[in-house]
């Protein structure tokens, strides 16, 4: 019998999460959409959360927890739920992090985990999204080849979060074209390092407090040493499996936030003396909004469990992201019909959101549980 029963551990860190995303990120989020700026104070805030520096270890700074891909699809849920962009942002060192932790050599993670084991925010990133319409994790055209104790990389990435503030960018690339997933390999590359060129932020649709930039990276030569896991390969699957079980997560937050706006709005919104919400064609329009959240959750938490269970995971995280991408669209868009006219304009949030869940279906690689 498959059960998802959270423990007292999980309910505690979910309501904790749940608070500071009513708390200190709702209130943030749409000037911050308007300004393309996070405040300084709610990143700080979320860092004291221990978002990332929790499951690092002990030795390193951090508190030495168990990571658990169901406690981290709980908090990504809760955290997008108060906003997306600033859900991102303030997990995005994960994104250089655990990679390191789960598959880097023992000096790679002395190298790079005492960064985030301190008090103050640090900013990590990863470059894996490439700029063409065909982009294939599995088949990625940014090209590593090992030039005697080096390699040198050359290719392109977008939508990289933070870039311009990391100090360090772990960067997938190819190492064997003809390999597939099993081809691709991670990299740990210096902000300065020669052959990188870091972009002008990129202007999103929506996510747009977000600091997103494209990268070229041009003969771009790292030593040997910089190789994640340094020769030994990394399990690339798992770590796309985790971060989209991350991103539909995300998903499911930004989805309910639209339907629980929506749905309070319908209970206050009256026409003709009785509340929108009586109406068949607004009640059944939040009924399936309420389902389809409720479903993209569990597939969530299905994956999620597997990677737990050290199980792979593609499957159900590749079923789940793709589902998450379109069920919080739809949501979202939904959210915007209940309100009218009311939908459409920047008084209610719920326009921010429907441009926000229209990222899942184009983004990969930018967050992590």
């Amino acid at each position: 019998m498959v059960s998802f029963e959270l423990s007292d551990e999980q309910k505690m860190i979910r309501d904790t999460a749940a608070a500071f995303a009513i708390e200190q990120i709702r209130p943030a989020a749409r000037a911050a959409d308007e300004s393309g700026e996070i405040p300084a104070d709610v990143i700080a805030k979320a860092w004291e959360l221990g978002l990332v520096r929790g499951a690092i270890p002990e030795s390193y700074g951090g508190y030495g927890d168990i990571r658990s891909a169901v406690t981290g699809a709980i908090v990504a849920e809760e955290l997008a739920f108060g906003d997306l962009a600033i859900a991102l942002h303030t997990m995005a060192p994960r994104l250089l992090a655990y990679p390191v932790l789960e598959m880097g050599t023992s000096d790679q993670r002395e190298s790079i985990l005492p960064r985030f084991g301190t008090d103050n925010f640090v900013a990590g990133a990863a470059a894996l999204v490439e700029p063409r319409f065909d982009f294939d994790p599995s088949a990625l055209a940014t090209i590593a080849r090992r030039d005697g104790a080096s390699y040198v990389i050359d290719g392109a990435k977008c939508v990289v979060p933070l870039a311009a503030k990391a100090e360090t960018i772990l960067v997938y690339a190819a190492a064997n074209s003809d390999a597939g997933q099993a081809g691709v390999d991670g990299f740990i590359v210096a902000r300065e390092a020669p052959g990188l060129t870091i972009s002008e932020r990129e202007k999103n649709m929506g996510i747009k407090a977000l600091e997103t930039y494209e990268l070229m990276l041009k003969d771009c030569r790292v030593g040997a040493e910089a190789r994640l896991g340094a020769g030994k390969g990394i399990n690339f699957t798992r770590l796309m499996s985790e971060s989209r079980v991350a991103m539909a997560a995300m998903a499911t937050g930004v989805a309910r936030a639209a339907f629980e706006y929506a749905r309070t709005y319908a209970k206050e919104r009256k026409a003709f003396g009785v509340p929108i919400a009586t109406k068949q064609a607004v009640a059944f329009m939040l009924a399936e909004m309420a389902i389809e959240i409720d479903a993209t959750r569990l597939l969530v938490w299905e994956a999620a469990s597997r990677l737990d269970k050290g199980e792979d995971a593609l499957k159900e995280s590749y079923q789940a992201r793709n589902y998450a991408a379109q069920s919080s669209l739809m949501v979202a868009d939904n959210a915007v019909q209940v309100l009218g006219g009311h939908g459409y304009i920047r008084e209610h949030p719920v326009e921010m959101w429907l441009r926000n869940a229209r990222a899942f279906a184009v983004l990969d690689g930018i967050a992590t549980v």
